[in-house]
């Protein structure tokens, strides 16, 4: 068993308030969700309104799958027209059989 994540944070420029910054993160994680059956979260800057922090988490029979299927919802989300990436960063769980 692989388990691996993905850490973006994200820039929102026409983000005026935590409601609009709502309503543009919520659709982009439900998409991740439902098009690449990862598990996904608003996980950081809370409070602040033209930042977020979302992390997505995969497990996976083998790497190579689980790293396929990080770099779709990377993709996926550098495609997003109105956030802008700042940076992302992958982590592996590692598990003794």
């Amino acid at each position: 068993m692989y388990v691996a994540a993905l850490e973006i944070e994200l820039y929102l420029a026409t983000c005026g308030s935590l409601k609009a910054k709502r309503a543009l993160i919520r659709p982009v994680i439900e998409s991740a969700r439902r098009r690449f059956g990862v598990s996904a979260s608003e996980v950081a800057h809370h409070d602040l309104w033209q930042r977020a922090g979302i992390g997505f988490s995969v497990v996976s029979s083998t790497p190579s799958h689980a790293e396929s299927l990080l770099d779709q919802v990377e993709r996926f989300v550098w495609s997003h027209p109105d956030v802008v990436v700042v940076s992302t960063r992958r982590h592996w769980l590692d598990i003794e059989h």
